[in-house]
């Protein structure tokens, strides 16, 4: 799947109205997030060109779905609010959606 398809498959379940570079921005962010759990022991510039697993896409876009409906309550505790409550545990992605991104051994190539 390349990066326009991403885009609008995100841009279907999100239904933004947001700029290309936006939400270009959210998946770049996801897939470094993803690259990060998989690698955790590169530094940062390592990242440059490598691309992450296809069983993963998806996961891209659900994590930058996530990130960007979050857009404005990152490091939110406790809202409430004509009913709605909303408190978050930390301004990060939830373990819950990468508990299958494990670390890989070796050097990626």
């Amino acid at each position: 799947m390349d990066d326009s398809e991403k885009l609008l498959e995100l841009r279907v379940i999100t239904e933004a109205d947001d700029d290309d570079a936006v939400l270009l921005s959210y998946l770049e962010q996801a897939k470094a997030i993803i690259l990060n759990r998989m690698y955790p022991y590169l530094d940062d510039t390592a990242y440059e060109g490598l691309t992450i697993p296809k069983r993963f896409e998806y996961k891209q876009i659900r994590i930058a779905a996530y990130l960007l409906n979050k857009r404005g309550a990152e490091g939110e505790v406790q809202h409430i609010e004509n009913g709605i409550h909303r408190n978050y545990k930390n301004a990060d992605v939830p373990e819950d959606m990468l508990w299958d991104v494990f670390p890989m051994v070796g050097i990626p190539r």
